[in-house]
Parts: C-alpha cells; structure tokens; sequence
C-alpha cells in the first residue's frame, strides 16, 4: 500500500472514529435532537400546519367551556379538523400547554415529549451507555417525523419505559401512576398493569391503581359536573369506536390478504387472552431480567399491531420495545441472523423510508403499496413473542 493511501485511510478511519464517539455521547444527541426538534416545531407552527396540536388545544378550550369534545360538539364551528380520540385526563393535564401564545405551545409541546422520551431511554436500567445511544438513533428519524405531526404518541411510548424502569426499581406507586395517566388518556397503556403479576408486591401495586384509578376519573369534573363527567366518558368510548371505521388504518386487521377488519374485536380479544396465558404458563421466568424486557416489547407491539386505529407515527411505541428486546438478545449471545435481518429491514422500510430526504415517494409507496412495512412488523412481533414465551433462548431459561 502506498504511504498517500495509508494515510487518506487513516484520516478517514479517525474521522470514522471521532464520528461514532460522538453520536455514542448522550449530550451531544440531546443537544442536536433538541434543536433539531425545536426548529421543526418552529418553521410547522409559523406555516399553522400543526393540527393535531390545534386539536388539542380546541378540545383543551371546549373542555373549560364545560361542553365535551367528542360527537356533535366536534369539531368546533367553522373549524376543519380531525378526530379527538383523547380521554378527558388529556384536558387537564394538556392545559398549559393550550394557553401558550403563538408558537409557543406548540414549540414547548414538542420539547417536552423530546425531552421525555430522552429521559425514559437514557434512565433504562440494565442497558449500556452506548446501546442507549444506539437505541435513541434507531427510533430519531421517526420520533421527529411524529413531532412534525405534534403527536401524543411520544409521550405514550415514555411512560411504557418509565414504567418499567420504575417497576424494576421497586417504585410502584409511580409506575401505577404512569400507567393509570397513559390509560385514562390513550388507552393503550393500560395494558401495561398485566405485567405488574411480574413484579413482587403485586397486591400493593393493585391496590394503588384502584385508588389512583378513582382519583384520576374524577379528576376532569373540574371541567363538568360530576353527575355530567360519566357521559364524558362514554362519548370518548363512543368516538374510540366509530374511529376505526373512518379509513384503512396500518395495522394487522388491514393486512392482505388476510382482511381481518370483519372479526376485530374477537382477534384482539382472542390474542390478548393468549398472550395473558403465556405470561401466567411462563410464571417460573417472571424473575428473569431478559423475560420482563421481552414481555414489555411484545405488549408494546400488540399495542400498536392490534389496535383500533394505527397509523405509521404510532409505530415509534412499539419499535423501542423492539430496540429493547434486541439489545438483550445480543448481549446474551442468542442473536439469530433471522434476528438481525428483521431488525434491520423494519429501520430501513419502518423508519427510513418515509422521510422523502432519504427516500424517493415513488419508492417508498412501492414498498408500502406490498405492504411491506407492516409484513415486516408482524414477522418480528411474532419472533419476539416466540423468543419470550414458547421458546426462550437457553441463556435466558431459568430453572
């Protein structure tokens, strides 16, 4: 090799170096992301396309005006917008941000979800420095194209995590509480009390959701009556409802050619009482570190695969569960080279592909169009609920 060569390698080889040492530092990433994500919030707020944060804000108002946000009184007059979706928690609890002038709200909506999320990956117990570095870059792209739409989703995904990090450190009372706030504004998280069976002082931690659960019903009577508040909710069950009907959603009831629309609630039904039968039948590894990450991941995955009304941003929940998984499954030495090619096909068609900068639309709705996204999905849902509950790696088995 001649001396120009090896040095033109050498050069590039520490700038690779210096590169990868950088983007493996959590200041740096949260300095760049929140940055990045404060721009965005800016330039989308001044051209008035955050719509879902105006749906929030418009709920947020209708619900201090004491009248409920769902059915005929949505959306207000004279105003074009889409479906609120949201539990009457969701007003209270979104109220400074509403009243916020100009871009303000918006902008500050946005940091903080930024920053949540942040704070739920990088205070993950057990994982490394540099695999929660890795695990931020692996859901970044599509984390900021869901803050473009100002979505809730972000928030929802850091509370899975937060759990579950409060959960391993004996913190019940805020892990319920986490939870029972997700449930009771998104539904989805509710889901995440079946794995408190997992975890010891599990008739404690129960206890603390039904008293945390009664407080947190009665709390948006601030906004109405309380003889008023169980319409409220039964408005919000209602809209939950006639939504999934509105459009094809991304998720496995859509799926060619399966067409499972027609059955929906008995498939969803049906595979949660699985998945609970797997976790009761799998109760000697309840214990084991690598069963609770992979039981985490699968329920953040039936989330998102099996709900009402998925759409691309909603995936964001789902595929840190998968990062999570992941992680565990090289570090035990149990990673599969199936393992590696689903991981890696989701970032590059799940991820990648709908940010048009990286990625031409005529490519990415070819793929899209085979509906290879959520093929892709599914296939690693199902490895991860096959290595969780029927057939756990050897290096994870407890005896």
């Amino acid at each position: 090799m001649k001396p120009q060569e090896a040095a033109r390698r050498r050069q590039k080889n520490g700038f690779l170096h210096r590169a990868g040492e950088f983007f493996l530092d959590p200041r740096n990433l949260y300095i760049l992301g929140f940055l990045l994500i404060l721009a965005l919030s800016l330039v989308e707020a001044s051209r008035g396309r955050h719509r879902n944060f105006m749906i929030f804000a418009e709920s947020t108002e209708l619900f201090w005006q004491q009248t409920a946000p769902y059915g005929a009184n949505w959306p207000p007059a004279g105003m074009r917008l889409d479906y609120y979706l949201y539990g009457p928690l969701f007003n209270v609890l979104f109220t400074p941000f509403a009243y916020l002038p100009g871009v303000l709200g918006p902008a500050a909506w946005n940091l903080f979800n930024f920053t949540l999320w942040f704070a739920a990956i990088f205070t993950l117990p057990r994982f490394t420095r540099e695999e929660k570095c890795k695990s931020f870059l692996y859901t970044f792209l599509i984390l900021a194209c869901t803050q473009l739409s100002f979505q809730y989703n972000v928030t929802v995904g850091s509370i899975f995590l937060l759990a579950y990090t409060l959960l391993e450190r004996d913190r019940g009372f805020w892990a319920v509480l986490l939870i029972m706030l997700s449930g009771f504004t998104k539904i989805y998280g509710i889901l995440q009390l079946g794995l408190l069976v997992c975890y010891p002082r599990f008739w404690r931690n129960m206890s603390y959701a039904v008293l945390i659960g009664a407080v947190l019903w009665a709390l948006p009577a601030v906004g109405t009556t309380p003889d008023g508040l169980p319409g409220w909710y039964g408005d919000w069950f209602d809209a939950l409802c006639s939504h999934k009907d509105t459009r094809e959603w991304k998720n496995i009831f859509y799926l060619r050619p399966l067409h499972l629309h027609a059955v929906q609630l008995w498939v969803q039904l049906g595979v949660l009482a699985a998945l609970a039968a797997a976790l009761f039948a799998r109760w000697r590894q309840w214990r084991s570190d690598y069963f609770r990450i992979g039981a985490l991941a699968c329920l953040t995955g039936y989330a998102i695969l099996f709900s009402n009304s998925s759409e691309s941003h909603t995936y964001v929940i789902s595929l840190i569960g998968y990062t999570m998984w992941y992680w565990t499954m090289r570090r035990g030495g149990e990673l599969r080279l199936l393992d590696r090619v689903l991981y890696w096909a989701v970032f590059a068609v799940v991820v990648v592909m709908p940010v048009d900068v990286l990625c031409p639309p005529a490519v990415m709705n070819f793929f899209y169009g085979w509906q290879l996204n959520l093929w892709l999905l599914v296939g690693l849902w199902l490895r991860l609920v096959w290595t969780t509950f029927v057939r756990i790696p050897p290096a994870f088995v407890l005896r």
